[in-house]
């Protein structure tokens, strides 16, 4: 260990946070998190410990070390999370045992939404959160939260009676309608919203919510959301083992990286991202991503059915760009610092021509797939580049009359911020074209079938899940759910379910 570093870990804080271990390269080799970091860290050069050659091999590339303070072990858990999906480390991947990493799986739509902890996500209409290192720390974390958001865990079997979760407070009691469906998952909301990293403005809004209770005189109410702060507040001093509105982003090196590079008047505290999904012209769809503080802020996410027909992705871009930037949107959302465009030289300039008629001047650039290029127009991005910076950066700049192309190696933490974004984005575009598609495909089929109306076509697919799955089942199954007439025409028409 050099004297540098000595010195560097000398100033390491107690308070709990995520840690880095960097090469002599400066490349972020693994990331962990502490709920003390200044005696998690000396842990790892400390001789005196018993090692596996794994731990032993991470040590010995270790450099350089830094880290973000978080407020609460909570807080570093998710942080952790979202940081390694982000930079993929080598070193958490090696250290990793046989077992797959864990998610939270919550089956929000269903008629009776549970909480669980699975190591084996599944393309099944639930939403999961992850993944996580270690399955013990999720589900000490989860056990915190259930005491101030209560969930239940029967997934599958539902008991015929309140459990005994119930009674300590732990489980809505769906069963004995003890909880209303919306009220339970109001609570969820809630749930979820901290896990995305909303702690913060979840408090506000619980805050809001409790004064207005109390001005409407429903004080039993009040006094439960004045619990739930008191709770959430209260789990600063838990001890356990992303808030992103408490990370001090200077140590996050993909955000001082854009600044350097583009020379950014303001801080990226906000980076939205875009992408257009469409098939052949059909069910066109807008994405866009809300990045904070270099984190997903899922709550903002926004998605644009395109009015526009036909295939024109700069067309598209134009559309969601100038809708985005209208004046509605912009006093609801505000203005980011930065918008990520998922494409090259078209797309790009589509949006800066949105931008430029609506007036505003919010900086752009565009991420090209094929050698992961960063697009910017000097003449409209209102971006400039630092050559100094690109150097430092190991950067090759490709100019084009106006665009200048810029590759950065791959391992960048900027380019692995770009990616993370656009990926994002693409992933929130296209499964929202899917939805489009296969409602449009149920409806050229099912709504033309006679005494098929809407509540049965919702039942079908909502049992079913799909067409296939209507014609694999059987008249039975059929009778049980939408009566024998139904199930009759259904069984006539199978044929045509295709």
């Amino acid at each position: 260990m050099t004297d540098q570093l000595k010195k560097k870990l000398d100033t390491l804080p107690l308070s709990p946070g995520v840690y880095f271990h960097k090469d002599k390269n400066g490349k972020v080799i693994y990331i962990g998190k502490a709920a003390n970091l200044k005696n998690r860290v000396k842990q790892y050069f400390q001789s005196s410990r018993l090692r596996d050659p794994k731990t032993i091999a991470l040590i010995a590339e270790i450099s350089d070390v830094d880290w973000m303070v978080v407020d609460t072990e909570l807080d570093a858990l998710f942080l952790e999370a979202e940081l390694i999906r982000r930079n993929l480390p080598k070193y958490n991947i090696l250290l990793r045992d046989d077992k797959s990493y864990s998610y939270i799986r919550i089956n929000y739509n269903d008629p009776y939404p549970s909480v669980t902890v699975t190591r084996n996500p599944l393309d099944d209409k639930a939403r999961y959160y992850g993944p996580y290192l270690s399955s013990r720390d999720i589900k000490s974390a989860l056990r915190l939260l259930r005491k101030i958001f209560p969930y239940s865990t029967h997934n599958g079997l539902i008991p015929k009676r309140a459990c005994l979760h119930y009674h300590l407070g732990l489980c809505p009691g769906l069963e004995e309608d003890k909880t209303s469906l919306n009220e339970y998952r109001a609570n969820l909301r809630m749930l979820m919203s901290y896990i995305e990293g909303n702690r913060v403005k979840l408090i506000v809004d619980l805050e809001k919510n409790m004064h207005s209770a109390a001005k409407k005189k429903d004080f039993e109410r009040a006094s439960l959301l004045r619990n739930k702060i008191y709770a959430l507040k209260a789990l600063t001093k838990q001890r356990l083992f992303t808030d992103s509105e408490t990370i001090d982003i200077s140590k996050d090196q993909a955000i001082t990286g854009l600044i350097d590079i583009l020379t950014l008047e303001e801080v990226p505290r906000r980076i939205e991202g875009y992408d257009i999904s469409h098939m052949q012209g059909t069910d066109n769809v807008a994405s866009m991503v809300v990045f904070k503080n270099g984190l997903p802020e899922k709550s903002e996410y926004r998605k644009f059915k395109m009015r526009l027909a036909g295939n024109n992705d700069f067309a598209h871009m134009f559309e969601v760009i100038s809708r985005r930037l209208s004046p509605k949107n912009v006093k609801a959302w505000g203005l980011p610092n930065l918008i990520l465009i998922d494409g090259g030289r078209g797309q790009l300039s589509s949006a800066i021509k949105a931008r430029d008629e609506l007036g505003y001047k919010v900086p752009m650039i565009g991420l090209a797939k094929r050698e992961e290029e960063i697009v910017v127009d000097l003449s409209g991005s209102n971006v400039e580049l630092s050559h100094e910076s690109l150097e430092k950066h190991l950067a090759i700049i490709r100019e084009s009359d106006k665009f200048v192309k810029i590759v950065l190696p791959l391992n960048s933490d900027i380019v692995k911020l770009l990616q993370r974004i656009r990926d994002e984005s693409h992933r929130f575009a296209v499964s929202y074209h899917t939805v489009l598609k296969g409602k449009r495909q149920i409806k050229s089929v099912l709504d033309e079938l006679p005494g098929i109306g809407p509540a049965s076509k919702k039942k079908l697919m909502r049992k079913f899940g799909s067409l296939a799955g209507i014609k694999e089942a059987t008249h039975n199954e059929l009778v049980d759910l939408i009566g024998e007439s139904r199930a009759k025409i259904i069984d006539g028409l199978k044929k045509d379910l295709k």
